[in-house]
């Protein structure tokens, strides 16, 4: 029997207490390898899958316009935010990134909030390998690995006594994380082993940080005196772009090592650069830029010390199938009328 739908206060889109869930069209925009298109086939069972006619290549890829997507109930993906105002059967999106800088405008919250249309990403399928992405980045710092991995100098000679002793290790370091979100608490975690002491940047304290909270008030301040890393995980958004810019990074106490694995958007690089020759910057440890890649002759692909990674921090074996799970465990919380994993809307 079709069932009606019903819209609860939190937005949620869930099954009529009067007959079970009927098959929903699923949309999906983006390539899935075999293994984890089999899982989805597989666990979506009784839906019917809709794949676009020209699927974007990669989970970050923004979607093309596809004809199958008006008609769909749920989309999994990046699908383009004017498909979703003309799809008037859509309940539920579910984004294939964690981050969602093209959908966080006030003209698209206001469209699925009148709808009723839940938004979820995807920050658990990321979060660990990004944390672990951050935290080899620090570890990596502290052992002088860079250096180390490039030498070739005999024992005991000169320079490989300065390599020796360059070594630190991470006990009695403070790391200051600037958007403490899933990856940022995966971090702190992954970090208190080693006995740091983790600071978290948020301009509200909501009470459950587990760490100290830093202010907006009191971040100059705290840059200045007191923090040896800064992990940078703050998204895109026009309140966070050049977040770090020429005033923060000179507020920062010589020897500060600046890591992103945020957005290359939250950083004027121009700044950044400066600081790394000046020497006020120990290192920068790069995973995301402006644009990616840099072209050749930028500053930071000259700048002493700055390591740069190609925008793999939340990469893993396994990724799309983990993503795929995440999403059929959505799908069964949807079905259920239950509270939605991940929801940024």
């Amino acid at each position: 029997m079709r069932c009606a739908f019903a819209v609860r206060r939190d937005g949620i889109v869930c099954a009529s207490l009067f007959g079970r869930m009927s098959a929903l069209r699923i949309h999906v925009d983006f390539a899935l390898p075999a293994d984890a298109l089999a899982s989805l086939r597989e666990g979506t069972q009784g839906h019917q899958l809709v794949f676009a006619e020209q699927p974007a290549a990669s989970v970050l890829g923004a979607a093309k316009a596809d004809p199958g997507f008006a008609l769909a109930d749920i989309a999994f993906g990046q699908p383009d935010p004017a498909a979703v105002a003309a799809a008037p059967a859509l309940k539920w999106i579910q984004l294939s990134t964690s981050g969602y800088t093209r959908y966080d405008t006030a003209e698209f919250r206001a469209l699925v909030a009148a709808r009723g249309i839940p938004v979820c990403n995807a920050a658990q399928v990321y979060a660990e390998a990004c944390a672990v992405h951050a935290a080899s980045f620090i570890l990596a710092q502290a052992r002088n690995l860079p250096r180390a991995l490039r030498s070739r100098e005999p024992h005991a000679s000169p320079a490989w006594k300065q390599i020796r002793a360059a070594g630190t290790t991470l006990q009695g370091c403070t790391v200051l994380i600037v958007g403490f979100g899933t990856i940022g608490r995966r971090l702190a975690e992954m970090l208190r082993p080693f006995g740091v002491r983790v600071l978290a940047y948020r301009r509200k304290a909501r009470g459950d940080e587990g760490v100290p909270v830093v202010t907006d008030a009191q971040l100059a301040q705290v840059l200045t005196y007191d923090v040896d890393h800064v992990v940078n995980i703050l998204p895109d958004s026009p309140s966070t772009r050049a977040f770090f810019d020429a005033a923060r990074f000179a507020a920062m106490k010589p020897g500060t090592v600046f890591h992103n694995i945020g957005r290359g958007t939250t950083v004027d690089q121009d700044a950044l650069a400066h600081a790394l020759h000046s020497g006020r910057l120990a290192a920068a440890w790069l995973d995301v830029t402006e644009p990616e890649p840099l072209p050749e002759g930028h500053a930071l692909l000259t700048a002493p010390n700055c390591h740069i990674t190609p925008h793999v921090a939340g990469g893993h074996h396994g990724e799309s199938l983990t993503l795929v799970r995440h999403f059929l465990a959505n799908l069964a919380c949807f079905t259920r009328g239950e509270t939605l994993v991940d929801r940024v809307m």
